[in-house]
């Protein structure tokens, strides 16, 4: 392949340039470190899915006093996975209340949640709910949950995990943490956010690209590529102490960070040997093993939950297509066959299900699913320049970049496409290459 057809197959560049370089943002960088102050996300939720759990959820009490409206966050986050609709709540309520269930029933819900919230001695705040099956007439869940001051989201969300527990016999994903790259003019910087966009914060600024962040399996670290030494380097940086060490800075370039999934390696895209090829990595930078030997450009690798295979893009076949192979070594097989043009895989946590980027016509980057075992693709996308797609860890959602509306965005949407929820923000240029987190206990 040559250089002039690499340059104009972005995806098979290493991970992330092909997203740069499809949006024309790799020139024109320059110096300074401070980024602007932008505002939060908020969410907008589109689609009706097919079954959903009705369910009331009113305003706590005293919430006003807390900042934040609780109440309207965890519907928030109940609506948006596509497994709830909203019926309205009714002023007054708390997790004391005796709630009248005949009278619910009446408005055709099926669950009810109240709470409240109190200002504690030491300047926390009491978050106390109460989760009622109203069809039984029965209690479901109670909780106390202290908390400071700058918690009070997180402890929405946790609530927001709890009911949706308790509904649909699956882990909520609301707790959980998004990773992304933001562009504001020349500037880059690493940001984390909550699961639904808000409370972002920013662990690395530059002037130089960061691309491919990936998640380490306990929620400690993050890895990703920065240019910051004008050529691509791998680093992992943790996020509680904000430290961070390079792994990955071989001759040539260093590229699309994917851990295993027992956190003791990388897999990493080198041209260390010439050609961009998979390599396995130790976390710490050594014990460098080259798994494909081929002329081709192989990249954007990540594992099966299992860690015995890595799922590829590749070119050796003539165009970017899809491919596994044991992570022990060995032959690779192809996976996708739909389409000429196929990129950017993400596997399920319960390896059944991969999403992916496929290119239609010309120009046009539409976000599939594909059963593994069956080996339907379905495009669950009516957006036109998806790209980078990330399920969530219990693997109900899919978080993905894209341009709507002429904004870049960031999307969320069920394995149907039926229900999306755009994480948008104001001011903000351009935002690409999310990542879900895992679970945190």
């Amino acid at each position: 392949m040559s250089t002039k057809t690499i340059a104009s197959s972005p995806a098979l560049l290493p991970q992330g340039i092909g997203a740069l370089t499809r949006r024309g943002l790799l020139g024109g960088l320059a110096a300074g470190l401070t980024l602007p102050s932008f505002a939060q996300f908020r969410v907008e939720i589109a689609g009706v899915g097919a079954t959903r759990v009705p369910i009331a959820i009113s305003d706590f009490s005293n919430e006003s006093a807390t900042g934040q409206p609780l109440a309207a966050i965890i519907r928030a986050d109940l609506e948006r996975s596509g497994q709830f609709s909203i019926v309205p709540g009714q002023a007054g309520m708390s997790e004391n209340s005796q709630p009248q269930f005949v009278d619910w029933r009446a408005r055709a819900a099926d669950a009810l949640a109240a709470g409240s919230a109190a200002r504690l001695a030491d300047g926390r705040f009491d978050v106390r709910y109460r989760l009622w099956d109203v069809v039984k007439g029965t209690d479901l869940a109670s909780e106390s949950l202290p908390v400071v001051p700058a918690d009070l989201r997180l402890a929405a969300h946790k609530i927001a995990d709890t009911i949706y527990q308790k509904l649909t016999g699956e882990r909520g994903v609301f707790a959980t943490r998004l990773v992304y790259v933001n562009k504001a003019g020349p500037r880059y910087s690493l940001r984390v956010a909550d699961a639904d966009g808000e409370g972002e914060q920013t662990v690395l600024n530059s002037p130089e690209a960061i691309i491919s962040p990936a998640w380490s399996p306990d929620g400690n670290e993050v890895a990703y590529v920065s240019f910051e030494s004008r050529k691509a380097v791998v680093w992992i940086q943790n996020l509680r102490t904000g430290s961070r060490r390079k792994v990955a800075d071989f001759r040539g370039s260093n590229s699309a960070p994917a851990f295993s999934p027992n956190g003791q390696q990388l897999a990493v895209t080198l041209s260390r040997e010439g050609g961009s090829q998979l390599y396995l990595i130790n976390k710490d930078g050594s014990g460098a093993k080259r798994l494909t030997q081929t002329s081709a450009i192989d990249t954007e690798a990540t594992f099966s939950p299992d860690g015995a295979q890595i799922y590829f893009v590749s070119d050796r076949g003539g165009a970017p297509q899809i491919y596994r192979m044991p992570v022990s070594g060995g032959s690779a097989e192809r996976v996708t066959f739909s389409g000429n043009y196929n990129i950017s895989p993400s596997i399920s946590p319960d390896g059944r299900t991969m999403a992916y980027v496929t290119r239609v016509g010309g120009g046009t980057f539409k976000l599939c699913v594909m059963d593994l075992g069956s080996g339907q693709v379905q495009q669950i996308t009516d957006t036109s320049d998806d790209e980078s797609p990330s399920f969530a860890p219990n693997g109900k959602l899919i978080v993905y970049a894209t341009r709507a509306g002429g904004r870049d965005v960031l999307m969320t949407t069920t394995l149907d496409g039926k229900v999306k929820a755009k994480l948008a923000t104001p001011g903000v240029s351009d935002i690409r290459e999310p990542a879900w987190g895992p679970f945190v206990n």
